[in-house]
């Protein structure tokens, strides 16, 4: 067992990470030790990073104790570099951890300055000049390569841009080059934000915190109000939605709901996350309440405004999809299904379940002559299809090709007072593993008028048994 973090005081004693547990105790007797749990650790790390989309959306992170904020075009906001620097470093300070940071122009100098320099800001007309004193373990590189640059005496990055790169290239490889253009600026280096970017964004600071659910929800549907211009420049409607609070003690709660259909109108946005709101009441808390709610559109589609005709068929199907969206919004979006077709002609291949949002975003996609691959559709199958076909016993079949007059079917006999058959299916020979025997399909009705269908898997006197019969699906 060795130390994998230290605070203060064990760091004044002279323990060191990577110290073995027994020595530290040797040295210390009266060590705390706590055992580490990296989930727990990147659960905290992620949090922290939930915390500064305050101030930039593009946030990702860096190993376990690092993040990265692109900060472009942002700055502005917060009273230039130096005061978001210093607000972000108070604000971390004050829930209750050591930090560091550094703002520049290249990722990797302000990672090395981070964490082996103190915090400030690096101009670019000064990035060699800020990197050449620090070790060159600052240049993110194996412990190996570390170890082998100090052996041969270049201990410090400015002994690196001194020398000549071909023989540092030949002795060391690629990386250390590529690291090195890296930090003083003339590799770019791309930064993966850990969150989908939105599209559109609308955000309100609040000067008194928020409790009030209806307070919230006015605040959604005002944010909504501003982006409808913006949405309406764009020719664009809003089909996914976020609704991010963020609470006076650092917590960030993330609301999410879809549309079956663009949006650009704020009651109906607001509405869906009202739906929301009722289905995760238990799961918000509040506490002191919320200082900044911020509404993205993670989401567009095109928005072709038309008018409904007399009839009133688009106010129908409008009617339809804000129901879909309400129920979707409060229960989930796959509470509501409808099926897709699929080319088979074995029925429990046939169709599979998608949700109700997806058929109607794609009935306004492909247009309504479509709507047969895509939708909620009626044919000669039962109207419901049992997953797995249940086996029956029958009585008394007609031999070879007829139906049953009696079956057991859940402990329950049934006597058929009329049949239509077969319909005959064959296996698919080129999805099969294994070889499949047709199916015959009946359509039955018992004396009571219960309709079943029923099918035989394979033929009276082919193979040496007696064929199977199954219960498909029930029509009534």
């Amino acid at each position: 067992m060795r130390l994998t973090a230290l605070n203060e005081r064990a760091e004044m004693i002279g323990l060191k990470q990577g110290q073995g547990v027994a020595e530290a105790k040797a040295i210390c007797p009266d060590l705390d030790v706590v055992e580490e749990d990296p989930v727990a650790d990147r659960k905290l790390l992620e949090a922290i990073a939930d915390w500064c989309d305050r101030y930039t959306p593009l946030v990702a992170i860096d190993g376990k104790d690092g993040l990265f904020l692109d900060i472009t075009g942002c700055a502005h906001l917060f009273g230039g570099e130096e005061a978001l620097l210093e607000d972000i470093l108070i604000r971390i300070s004050r829930l209750g951890f050591d930090v560091r940071g550094a703002i520049s122009s290249a990722p990797g100098l302000s990672w090395a300055v981070a964490r082996f320099d103190e915090s400030r800001i690096v101009p670019p007309e000064a990035m060699e000049e800020a990197l050449a004193p620090l070790p060159v373990a600052c240049l993110r590189l194996g412990e190996e390569i570390v170890a082998a640059l100090q052996k041969m005496g270049l201990k410090q990055v400015g002994d690196l841009l001194a020398a000549p790169r071909a023989p540092l290239a030949r002795r060391f490889g690629a990386q250390l080059m590529l690291r090195l253009d890296q930090a003083v600026g003339l590799v770019e280096e791309p930064i993966s934000p850990r969150r989908p970017v939105a599209q559109l964004s609308a955000e309100r600071r609040l000067a008194e915190p928020v409790q009030a659910e209806e307070d919230i929800l006015q605040l959604a549907r005002q944010l909504a109000e501003t982006l409808k211009p913006r949405l309406e420049a764009r020719g664009v409607g809003g089909r996914s939605f976020e609704l991010l609070l963020f609470r006076v003690d650092g917590a960030v709660f993330r609301i999410a709901a879809g549309a079956s259909q663009p949006l650009r109108e704020p009651n109906r946005i607001a509405s869906l996350f009202t739906e929301r709101f009722g289905a995760i009441h238990d799961d918000l808390d509040v506490g002191y309440g919320f200082e900044i709610i911020r509404l993205n559109v993670l989401q567009h589609a095109p928005f072709d405004a038309m008018q409904g005709d007399f009839v009133g068929e688009d106010r129908q199907e409008g009617s339809l999809a804000a129901f879909v969206d309400r129920v979707a919004a409060r229960l989930g979006p796959d509470c509501l299904q409808g099926f897709e077709l699929r080319q088979s002609h074995i029925p429990e291949r046939a169709v599979r379940p998608l949700p109700a949002m997806a058929i109607l975003a794609s009935k306004r996609r492909t247009g309504k002559e479509d709507a047969g691959h895509h939708g909620f559709f009626r044919g000669e199958r039962p109207l419901r299809l049992f997953r797995m076909p249940e086996l029956v016993e029958t009585i008394a079949a007609e031999v070879p090709d007829g139906p049953p007059r009696q079956f057991r079917w859940r402990r329950v006999m049934h006597r058929v007072s009329r049949a239509e058959g077969p319909e005959r299916l064959s296996a698919e020979w080129w999805v099969e593993e294994k070889e499949e025997p047709a199916r015959d399909y009946f359509q039955v009705e018992d004396e009571e008028g219960h309709r079943f269908w029923l099918f035989r898997k394979g033929l009276y006197g082919r193979g040496g048994t007696t064929p199977d019969w199954y219960m498909h699906g029930v029509f009534a």
